[in-house]
């Protein structure tokens, strides 16, 4: 931990004395919260910050987060960046130009070397490539951290005009940012994480480029996303209030990408450890869900041993990845028939009253979070999705809580994102899938997949018998 006095330190510091080996934890559950948690902790950093982001989308949320940064590093706050390069295409300029500032170092994870044909280095080098750094973390000053699912884009945050992403993050104090911030060590100086220089080579910038990332204007800098104090704002006037608990980072080791990385090092098999002993509940939140055969053979032993296993995941009409439905598809009537609850969300929800919302509106939703609560006592929330390419290709990261409070936030309500908020997926007598589903009309029933067309039904099916899963 960084031990040089700050405001952040000075309010932080007797709040951990206080709660010794405990987290102070508060679950950013909102996308304006989360956003402006971001830009908040930004601007109070008066030594150092540490970015860790699989997607950097240069948009709304993006820009101003990256002028947050470029105001940190003008006020003398070491920045360090660490991006994974699969989405960094077309942001060379601007990781450039703010690689030139003296307190700002970028660098890019498994880095593609050819910058304009990126599809043809992916063919030529697809084992490494096709390897990600899908880890997400915001730490400041050594004393406070955002871990979770999310990624920095509008999309993420509940700006925009498009899909909104349903998603998690945990903002942590304690003794669990000492183990972020060296986890941001070790992939930082991992052989994968590369100096932008070096990547780049001869590609310069002039120092105009700078001044236009300064000077972006964008119409969200006045929404009320940016003026909405949480976190950050009451940690300092003293009046937030945390949830105490036993919190441990569980992350895979960089050389994962490289194939290195020894059992011991990686988050599958610590999490297959926990979530292999729940006693009574198991509650599995993953957009992304592909169990594999093996997955559905865990899940069906746990019933067996009289546990209740939930899975919450995209419905068709709701994902933005519709191979990884595939994925799943297949294995939905084996997880009905063992037992398992299976509920997809519903692309367009209504979602609740708020301060801010007199009414109730819908919005075209997709999940993005990824959570584990297990026997309604601890839950594991972080970038890790159940499936394959989680568990043995992309580096992964979280945070598992022993708190019955944040465990049972995470399970209330499952499967019921407002009204008409989530499918319930049935076997009909004749063991054929059935969606059900209640919202202020009544009750439905579809015998296909409801919101969708037949082509697409039929791009799945196809998709769903390609030998791919070990990819998604």
């Amino acid at each position: 931990m960084l031990t040089l006095s700050s405001r952040l330190a000075n309010a932080i510091v007797p709040l951990t004395a206080a709660h010794p080996g405990l987290a102070g934890l508060v679950a950013l559950d909102e996308g304006g919260d989360a956003f402006a948690a971001r830009i908040q902790l930004a601007d109070a950093a008066e030594h150092q910050i540490d970015a860790q982001y699989y997607i950097w989308h240069q948009d709304n949320a993006g820009t101003l987060l990256l002028q947050a940064l470029l105001r940190a590093a003008d006020r003398g706050v070491k920045v360090r960046l660490l991006l994974d390069d699969n989405n960094t295409d077309g942001l060379d300029d601007v990781l450039a130009a703010l690689n030139t500032h003296h307190c700002i170092e970028v660098r890019v994870f498994n880095p593609f070397r050819w910058r304009r044909l990126r599809w043809l280095g992916l063919i030529a080098d697809f084992t490494r490539l096709n390897r990600r750094m899908h880890n997400k973390s915001f730490s400041v000053d050594g004393v406070a951290t955002i871990v979770g699912g999310r990624n920095i884009g509008d999309e993420y945050f509940g700006t925009g005009d498009g899909v909104q992403f349903i998603d998690l993050d945990v903002f942590a104090i304690g003794p669990v940012v000492d183990d972020v911030t060296a986890d941001f060590e070790r992939y930082w100086h991992s052989a994968p994480a590369q100096r932008l220089a070096r990547v780049l080579g001869t590609h310069r910038v002039g120092p105009e480029a700078l001044a236009r990332i300064a000077d972006s204007r964008r119409a969200v800098a006045q929404s009320e996303v940016m003026l909405r104090p949480r976190c950050v704002t009451d940690l300092l006037c003293g009046c937030i209030d945390f949830e105490w608990a036993e919190t441990r980072l569980i992350s895979d080791d960089p050389a994962k990408v490289l194939g290195h990385a020894g059992r011991h090092g990686l988050v599958w098999p610590k999490l297959r450890e926990i979530l292999g002993s729940p006693k009574r509940d198991l509650h599995v939140v993953s957009p992304y869900f592909v169990p594999t055969a093996a997955g559905v053979a865990f899940f069906a032993g746990l019933v067996r041993q009289g546990v209740r296993v939930a899975v919450l995941t995209n419905s068709l009409e709701a994902t933005d990845v519709s191979p990884v439905h595939a994925g799943y598809a297949k294995h939905r009537v084996p997880l009905l028939r063992a037992g398992i609850a299976l509920f997809e969300l519903r692309r367009l929800i209504a979602l609740p009253r708020t301060r801010r919302r007199r009414t109730r509106i819908r919005s075209s939703a997709s999940l993005h979070a990824k959570t584990f609560a297990i026997d309604g006592e601890r839950v594991f929330i972080g970038s890790f999705n159940f499936d394959p390419r989680s568990a043995r290709l992309n580096t992964e990261m979280g945070l598992m809580i022993e708190s019955t409070a944040m465990a049972r936030a995470c399970s209330a309500g499952f499967g019921d994102h407002g009204p008409g908020g989530s499918y319930a997926v049935r076997l009909d007598a004749a063991n054929h899938l059935r969606w059900h589903i209640r919202d202020d009309d009544g009750e439905h029933d579809y015998r296909t997949e409801p919101g969708t067309s037949w082509w697409r039904r039929a791009g799945v099916r196809l998709l769903s018998w390609l030998p791919i899963e070990h990819l998604l």
